[in-house]
Order: structure tokens, then sequence, then C-alpha cells
């Protein structure tokens, strides 16, 4: 991937926030906040969750109206009072979460609330010809006839950058755009932010990868605590600077292992076979005290290994022994009673409840295991369990009765894992258990995952950021399409040895290959 090159700067900023302060519940989101982005230029706005970056963006794009402080477009104030009035104003936000209709065609989405009329029919003719000229803008190669739920996620992202681009957006907000991208997708959207940056088109590019950032930023402003931390040009930005403003300290020990023991075999699997890939009979093992990283392309079958020792998706065939016991995994409630945990991929659709509270949300798992006679709930164990998790995991929230869904990305997360925790899991399944958190709250589930080894409890984790799966691992299983290529001893991982298994290549290491 190349570096963008810095534009030649314009004579006035497009947008202007200034002064800008929010509040929510007593709590202060945004303090007096100062910014400034030019025509034609990507600026990165980055921070820890919680930092402030959702409710600026919100502000910018209509969601919510700022407590104080104001907006200025072309140095005149403007009142963005709704999602409406930022459209009119040329400013388009692409969520993490895409905002796309999955049952109607590419054009009827770019086209949405705005169809073109010929006297008073939708003109189709009209949304097609025009779609496609988007699309062509973007090097799209969909027709815009392609229902949306036949594209993969790479190309919704596209579909939804060309909606934003018919609504003439002069502005462009993008939330995480690569979360969900694979990297071929990803170096697609890069060019296309490149591209849109030579039309004059200003980006404001949110994002926790800060690899990305140092790619693609022209400038880089960092939140913290709702406060402006500073701004870095595009000569200053490297990866420790922003971190430091980020976090406020130095994180030289980020990525930092420590030396513990190994037990016996744990986790022992054989004849793993998943609905996606029934053809593969996969067997491997997880030692207690041990953390194993589970490698591979997207779409190599990695999270359907987790769901399957789970219970969530039943599996073809599975023989499971759970510290030298064979156990039947028909369900989750079987592989919960059987001491295995799991930290999903999403959380908000499957790890949290989001209208439930923390306290609630902690104590669903022990339901069953802690209700009193007669069926009635434990409180005072829940409260127990709550306040416990609360305090190891760091969450920052206003008490343990806050709704899950009003807080941020990383704790979110850390309630997902703390509820887990206060069973006491004996195997650990993550799944991508870093996505969509900030770098402090990284290094806070690395320091976990390391106190959960040490107790002995077995670490099984899927991760698609290979500088955590190179540095957080004892030992990786490399995935391609459907079965195990090779695993890889801690002295053995490169990022080469990873992906010439994770694509079906012989490693230029010597690897143990499992029988499959």
């Amino acid at each position: 991937m190349s570096t963008i090159d810095a534009p030649a700067a314009l004579a006035l900023p497009l947008l202007e926030v200034r002064g800008v302060t929010k509040h929510y519940s007593g709590v202060c989101a945004l303090k007096d906040v100062d910014l400034d982005i030019r025509a034609g230029e990507v600026h990165a706005v980055i921070g820890e969750n919680g930092a402030g970056k959702s409710t600026l963006m919100k502000i910018l794009a209509g969601v919510q109206l700022p407590d104080s402080g104001g907006v200025f477009l072309h140095g005149e104030p403007a009142v963005i009072d709704s999602v409406h009035t930022a459209l009119e104003l040329g400013i388009s936000m692409i969520h993490q979460e895409l905002n796309l209709a999955d049952n109607l065609n590419v054009g009827a989405n770019i086209f949405l609330g705005r169809e073109p009329h010929r006297r008073v029919f939708i003109d189709f003719a009209s949304i097609n010809r025009q779609s496609q000229e988007y699309l062509d803008l973007i090097s799209l190669d969909v027709s815009p006839k392609t229902v949306v739920d036949q594209l993969t996620i790479g190309k919704q992202q596209m579909v939804e950058i060309a909606k934003a681009l018919s609504a003439t957006a002069k502005i462009l907000i993008m939330d995480e755009p690569t979360s969900s991208l694979t990297q071929h997708e990803a170096e697609q959207l890069f060019a296309v932010i490149k591209q849109l940056r030579d039309q004059h088109v200003a980006i404001i590019y949110i994002s926790h990868r800060l690899g990305e950032v140092s790619e693609l930023a022209d400038r880089v402003t960092v939140l913290r605590d709702g406060e402006i931390a500073g701004t870095l040009q595009r000569n200053e930005i490297d990866h420790d600077s922003m971190v430091q403003l980020m976090v406020g300290r130095d994180i030289s020990q980020f990525y930092a292992r420590e030396d513990h023991d190994i037990g016996a075999p744990l986790l022992e699997v054989t004849n793993l076979r998943t609905t996606t890939f029934p053809q593969h009979a996969l067997q491997f093992s997880v030692a207690a005290g041990e953390i194993v990283g589970l490698a591979g392309l997207v779409g190599a079958g990695r999270t359907e290994v987790l769901c399957a020792l789970f219970g969530v998706t039943p599996a073809n065939s599975l023989e499971i022994k759970v510290a030298g016991k064979p156990i039947a995994i028909t369900n989750p409630r079987d592989a919960i009673d059987a001491g295995l945990a799991l930290v999903p991929e999403d959380r908000k659709q499957q790890g949290l409840f989001l209208d439930m509270s923390i306290r609630q949300n902690i104590g669903t798992p022990g339901l069953a295991r802690h209700q009193r006679r007669f069926g009635f709930l434990n409180t005072t164990r829940e409260r127990e369990d709550s306040a416990q998790m609360s305090e190891e995991m760091h969450i920052k929230s206003t008490d343990d009765q806050q709704q899950a869904q009003y807080l941020s990305g990383g704790n979110q997360q850390k309630v997902v894992l703390g509820k887990w925790l206060a069973m006491q899991p004996r195997v650990l399944l993550l799944d991508e258990p870093t996505r969509g958190v900030d770098i402090g709250a990284k290094q806070e589930i690395y320091r976990l995952m390391e106190e959960l080894a040490e107790q002995g409890v077995a670490i099984l984790f899927v991760s698609s950021e290979m500088e955590e799966v190179l540095s957080m691992s004892d030992r990786v299983l490399v995935m391609h399409e459907g079965q195990i290529t090779g695993q890889l001893a801690r002295d053995q991982l490169t990022e080469e040895a990873v992906m010439q298994l994770a694509t079906g290549s012989s490693p230029r290491v010597p690897a143990t290959v499992p029988a499959n």
C-alpha cells in the first residue's frame, strides 16, 4: 500500500468546529473542542473508546446538537439539526454498521429517499443510469440492479460511498471503514479515498488501526477524555506519537509477553466437521495456561470452529474432551456446563443485551447456576459478580445500572468478557477480542489474557490482526478453506510463515501439520 501524498493546502477550512461542548447525564463527552477540515485532505480523528469521537461525528452528521459552541462551513455558522440538513450541506457519514437495505438493489439504495420521478412514477431507468455513473467514479464493477445482500461487505462499503457521492457530499465521514474488510478490499478502499481526495472531497477518517492512519492521513487530531490532545501534521505522524497523545503515556510494552508454565492438554478436539466445511475433519488441542491463536484469511472457517465448539452451530461431527473427560456439546448450555466460554465476534448482536444494565448482562450466564429455590433470582450474587467484574475489568461507567448501549465499544467488550469470567471458565474462546477497541483497551485485554493463562485457563482466540497473533500466541494454528494447514510454535512465528499457510502454501520454516 502506498502513502498518499499531502494535497496542496487550500486557503480556508471547509469546515470548522469551534468550542463545541456536549454533556450526557452530567458526564462531559466533549469539552471546548476546536477542529478544522480542509477540502481535499484526509483528516484522521483518533482516540481511545470514550474519548468523544462518536459524539463529535454525530454532531457533524446532524444526529445530535452541541450544548455550546458551533459548526462553521466556509467561515459561516451552520446549524446542523438533522441528518437531512447535514446531507443538504454536503456532509455524509458512513457508519461502521452499514446502513443499507439489503433486500433492495444497488441503485435503489444509492437513491433511497431521493428517487427521481417521471410524473408520478419512480424513474428506474434514471436511477440505473445515474447509479452507474457513481459506481464508475469509484471503480466498483457492480451492476446497479444487483441486490445488496449478494455483495461482500467490502463492496457494500463502496456502495455506501457511491450513495454519499450521489448526495453531492463535500465532507465524507468514515467510521472504522476497514473493520470488516479483507486486505484486498481495504486496498481498494484506500485507492478510492485517494481518488476522492484528489477531487477535493474532505474525508474525516476514524480508525483504531494506526497503520492505516499513518498511510492515509494528511493530518491527525487526537481526542482524549473529550478534549483535543493534539494535532499531528503529515511529517509528524508515526505510531509512537499517536499512541502517546491518545493515552497520555508511553506504552512501550504494549505487546509484551511473559513466560509462564504450560500444563497438560485441557481442551482436546478430534473429528470436528463444521457445517460450512464438512469435508475436513479437524483435530487440535489447547493446554492449560496456553494461548493458541487461530489465524487465517476471512472465510477460512475460524469462526465456524469456535461456534461448533460452543454449540452455537452444531457440528456435523465432534469428539471433545475437557481435562481428559469426554463431553457432548449440542448447544451452548452443554458448553457452559463443561467450563467453556465464548466471546463472539459481534458484541452488539451476539454478546450483549444492549437495553439491559451492566449488572444484568454480567449476571445472565449464571442465572441457572445461581438461582435460588423456586427459580428466584439471586440478586446478592448478581451484585457481587457485577461489582467484582466491573472492578477487575476496569469498566468505565456511571455505575453498574448503566445500560450497555451507552458504553463505549471497549467497555462493552469488557462487559462481555466480564460476564463469562464471572463463571470461572476452564476454556476461553475469543473471536476477534479486540476488534473496534482502542489501543488502551487492547492493552487491558492482553493483560487479562496473560493473567488467565497464568491461572491455567486454556485460551483459543481468532484474530485478523497479524501483529496481535504473532505477539500474543504461544502457538498458532493456521486455517485455509476450512482445514488446518499447519501450526507454528512461538519461535517459528513470522508474518511470512503465517501467510504462506493461510494461502495454502508450504511454510519456509519447519511446521507441524496435524492430520486432518
